[in-house]
């Protein structure tokens, strides 16, 4: 699954659109936000909101320095030095393809409401280890499966209602990312064909992973869920 990094700035956009309909947030934290590029576009819809940046690398300080990012923390959110200091501060948290790749996504979801004010939400995308892609090819459409951890939409949706959250929106149809295609064939490809005959095929089924998009958003074959939590103030 792409990284943040790897996603558009038009899908970016369109991920921060979501939290439009809410309260204009005044302060918002992207953890695992890398070198900052979603807080970067967000501020193209939210010109009046304080975006900081949470990274366990310090390319977050490269982020502030550019102006990405207002304030940077480098680190793991579940650092209680790090949850304590930003404890109840934050409007939305967001969390882009940045949970799976966690120790524990259970512990990390509770660090992230303790940031969360009271009424804030929580912006979240995943991969979806239920879509049909992934019953398809197994460990060719994640080859990192193994190593990440990931939560079914109906797993998070239970984890956050246990920790005092409404749901307030799911949606897998606008995170799909088309790259599913293209992804298997590169991985399977050079098994059996030279990279001369590999590259054509796999740039003929990137373009249809582009054109299919908006149908298989719409099916049980979209690789991403999107999911939009309410902290509620009766949350611990």
């Amino acid at each position: 699954m792409p990284a943040p990094s790897a996603l558009s700035a038009r899908r970016l956009r369109s991920t921060a659109r979501a939290i439009l309909p809410f309260p204009e947030p005044e302060s918002w934290l992207d953890v695992g936000t890398g070198e900052a590029r979603f807080p970067k576009a967000a501020k193209e819809l939210f010109p009046y909101t304080s975006f900081d940046g949470l990274d366990a690398t310090h390319r977050v300080e490269l982020a502030r320095r550019a102006e990405h990012v207002e304030e940077a923390h480098v680190g793991l959110l579940t650092d209680p030095r790090i949850t304590t200091r930003l404890r109840a501060r934050y409007d939305v948290v967001s969390m882009l393809h940045h949970l799976p790749h966690t120790p524990d996504p259970r512990e990390e979801l509770h660090a992230a409401l303790a940031v969360l004010r009271p009424g804030g939400h929580l912006l979240l995308e995943a991969p979806d280890p239920q879509c049909a892609f992934a019953s398809l090819l197994g460990e060719r459409w994640l080859p990192r499966a193994r190593r990440l951890r990931l939560l079914s939409l109906d797993d998070l949706c239970t984890e956050l209602e246990s920790q005092g959250c409404t749901i307030v929106r799911t949606d897998r149809r606008a995170a799909h990312l088309p790259h599913d295609l293209s992804a298997a064939l590169s991985l399977s490809l050079p098994r059996y064909l030279p990279p001369w005959a590999t590259s054509p095929l796999v740039a003929a089924a990137k373009a249809l992973d582009h054109a299919l998009a908006p149908l298989l958003g719409r099916t049980r074959f979209s690789n991403t869920y999107r999911l939009i939590a309410r902290r509620d103030a009766s949350a611990p």
